[in-house]
């Protein structure tokens, strides 16, 4: 498998982490749903035991994440 396909994902997940730093919880989960897609489609043709593990440790990080979105949405004061 394409490291720069495990690339894309880490850049995504930096960009998740940035919106959920500047509580930006719409552009989050907006970008982790691309992000989980995107994992999707690597687990789809994963054939390497290696590569079925990374994609493993981005799947607990992106529902870490989603849990830290939905924290956000709880403490937003407008409907998002």
């Amino acid at each position: 498998m394409e490291k720069n396909k495990f690339s894309e994902v880490k850049s995504g997940v930096q960009q998740i982490i940035d919106f959920i730093a500047k509580k930006n919880a719409r552009e989050a989960n907006t970008k982790l749903t691309e992000v989980s897609e995107q994992l999707d489609e690597l687990l789809d043709f994963a054939e390497e035991d290696e590569d079925l593990m990374e994609i493993s440790r981005y799947q607990v990080l992106l529902n870490q994440l989603h849990q830290k979105i939905v924290g956000l949405n709880g403490q937003a004061t407008e409907s998002i």
